[in-house]
């Protein structure tokens, strides 16, 4: 037996409930992007993805409040750049407190005692803390629309630079449990990596 739900016959709130709860578990970007006023603004996103690797594609998706940009969506379109760090469970706690509302002339970097390291490609900073990030020039934006009005955006970063911590191994042949990444799962809930096996794809 099976349960059939119209999405459309849910509340937004609940129709985000059930996709983070359901889609899981999902990998976790902490972006760092530059405002006009050169502030760095850091904050985590769930609704992140890798789309294509020629040209090398990650995603992010930003959601509006009350219909107006948040800082991490105006400071993409601002500077046509971002950088995308994996979230590893030493540091998810720093990240996570990065979601706390936070006015525009407010650094999350600076505020939460990240240490920031510069980019080669893009005058947006990174941070030093997360063993792995990436450079991304805004590739595209797209906008996702209910009834007429924009809710949130996807935002596609051509990757310029991957940087990795030596402590990873071989760039080609990076160990995952030693990145030691966090997932995100519904409501406050996260997870560790936990056990991982292969399998062979069929001939």
């Amino acid at each position: 037996m099976f349960k059939t739900i119209d999405p459309n016959d849910l509340e937004k709130q609940d129709v985000y409930k059930l996709f983070t709860h359901t889609v899981v578990p999902r990998p976790i970007a902490f972006v760092t992007s530059l405002s006009k006023e050169n502030v760095l603004n850091g904050a985590p996103f769930s609704y992140f993805n890798v789309h294509g690797t020629k040209p090398s594609i990650l995603s992010v998706t930003v959601g509006k409040r009350d219909g107006i940009d948040k800082d991490t969506a105006r400071n993409i379109k601002d500077n046509k750049a971002f950088v995308i760090h994996i979230t590893t469970e030493e540091y998810i706690e720093m990240v996570n407190q990065t979601s706390k509302p936070h006015t525009q002339d407010e650094s999350e970097i600076a505020i939460y005692n990240f240490t920031p390291i510069k980019s080669d490609i893009i005058k947006v900073d990174g941070v030093k803390e997360l063993p792995i990030r990436f450079e991304c020039e805004l590739y595209d934006v797209m906008p996702l629309k209910h009834e007429g009005k924009i809710t949130s955006e996807i935002f596609f970063g051509e990757v310029k630079r991957i940087h990795l911590a030596s402590h990873l191994g071989d760039a080609l042949d990076v160990a995952v449990e030693k990145i030691k990444p966090v997932a995100r799962l519904g409501g406050s809930n996260y997870a560790p990596l936990g056990e991982a096996f292969s399998l062979k794809r069929p001939k």
